[in-house]
């Protein structure tokens, strides 16, 4: 017997199948009517007639990169969409990411005159029709499907032969092939295996819409991000009107780039100007609020940090962040109390980035320390100041990455002068006589100087 023959049970009276001998059939409920049959794989050798086509570099035709006219899109995917490729785009549920999909049809269809493809697992025709009204999409310029059987997903891409075809979304597909439910990792990854088999072989391109678990990952197996071409993944909150698109694998493009999007009743529209959105309705002359400039994979955006202190009630007080790491801002309260002599157990401190963006980097140490400190002080900040750095425990002030990228785009916004650390100095001659850069070293000149 080959080692990958398998030995079953099935049952003489009604067919069923089961991996193990019972007694009575749970299906027509007939006692000892299950009898052992093997199933042998084909006794001949498959690989006899198998082979592999060559090719030299050299003579490879290029492949066609599709514009999306989406900018914010175009810039993260690094141009385009390229023929054949295979593209993951995860998200959180109600994120957005099917409304992007039909917006990226619309576009492709009218500006490249393609053939599309759609099928929705999780919608019916008629829910994605009122959407596409919505979205002001024409609902006849592409096929919709709301099948889910891969055979037949696979079977209607061959006679369609489409340049684009959408899954939506890839948990929903399943392959009869499969006992287990839809869903699971090896239903999952047999579907994207033979949706990027299709795709490479007819230079398709193929874009699987994926959902995201609790811990922030596309749900499925890694390898699903391994198989593709490029993995994109939709971040923001729902009760906020932006998003963020951002590239973690592209084979075709930069990784460092992301792309910001507000949603508005038509659909998402790209943000060509986010410094300026995010500062839009910044209260002028108000303690608490500082202007920074934050650094998403290498795109520079200029945000508010806002800080309000108050007497704690109780005696444990309260530290509450959004954007920043709460574990973070111990430690600056830290820095502050030990260095700064100005005593925060007796304060709640709530941090703030304006407009939901969340920050991690280093560079957020500094502005947030000034932000703490005009709270408490009640003495605001100059409106045309921009300042970061990061901070160290000693209270010394350390230089951050790109920092020639951030005093650009401060110069650009029309802010006069800007708080940054000395080490930089060297890389920033050329600036000096377009803004005004104040070097300081450690945060107890740059108090004194501000307060």
């Amino acid at each position: 017997m080959s080692p990958k023959a398998k030995t079953r049970y099935k049952c003489s009276n009604c067919g069923a199948v089961s991996p193990k001998w019972v007694g009575q059939c749970p299906e027509c409920k007939e006692w000892n009517s299950y009898i052992e049959f093997v199933d042998s794989p084909s006794k001949t050798n498959k690989y006899n007639n198998a082979s592999a086509n060559f090719h030299y570099l050299n003579t490879t035709d290029n492949p066609k990169r599709y514009s999306t006219k989406i900018s914010e899109f175009d810039r993260v995917v690094g141009g385009g969409i390229m023929s054949g490729s295979v593209v993951l785009l995860g998200g959180d549920p109600g994120i957005g990411k099917s409304t992007i999909a039909l917006q990226i049809l619309n576009y492709l269809i009218k500006n490249e005159n393609i053939k599309a493809l759609y099928f929705s697992g999780e919608e019916s025709v008629h829910q994605l029709s009122l959407r596409a009204k919505r979205l002001n999409i024409d609902d006849k310029a592409f096929l919709l499907s709301t099948e889910v059987n891969i055979a037949a997903i696979l079977n209607g891409i061959k006679k369609e032969k489409p340049q684009i075809a959408i899954i939506d979304s890839i948990q929903t597909a399943y392959s009869p092939n499969s006992d287990s439910l839809p869903g699971s990792i090896s239903q999952v990854r047999e579907c994207a295996i033979e949706l990027m088999t299709v795709g490479k072989k007819n230079n398709i391109i193929i874009i699987l819409i994926g959902h995201i678990t609790k811990d922030g990952n596309i749900a499925g197996p890694k390898l699903l991000e391994h198989l593709v071409d490029t993995v994109l993944y939709m971040e923001g909150d729902k009760n906020n009107y932006f998003r963020i698109l951002r590239s973690v694998k592209n084979r075709f493009g930069s990784t460092n780039e992301i792309g910001i999007f507000e949603m508005k009743q038509h659909g998402l529209e790209p943000v060509k100007n986010p410094s300026e959105i995010f500062l839009n309705e910044r209260r002028k002359s108000a303690s608490g609020s500082v202007v920074t400039c934050g650094l998403d994979s290498s795109r520079p955006l200029l945000i508010e940090i806002q800080a309000l202190t108050t007497k704690a009630t109780y005696a444990a007080p309260q530290r509450t962040t959004t954007g920043i790491n709460t574990k973070r801002l111990s430690m600056l309260l830290a820095v502050i109390e030990r260095q700064l002599e100005i005593f925060t157990g007796q304060f709640d401190v709530f941090v703030n980035i304006v407009g939901g963006l969340k920050f991690n980097e280093p560079a957020m140490d500094l502005p947030t320390i000034v932000a703490i400190v005009s709270s408490i002080r009640n003495v605001p900040i100059p409106d045309d100041t921009v300042i970061f750095g990061e901070v160290g425990l000693t209270g010394e002030i350390r230089n951050v990455s790109r920092i020639e990228q951030r005093v650009t785009e401060a110069l650009r916004m029309g802010f006069q002068q800007i708080f940054l650390p000395t080490s930089a100095r060297k890389s920033l001659k050329h600036f000096d006589k377009k803004i005004k850069l104040n070097f300081v070293s450690d945060i107890q000149s740059l108090i004194r100087t501000l307060f």
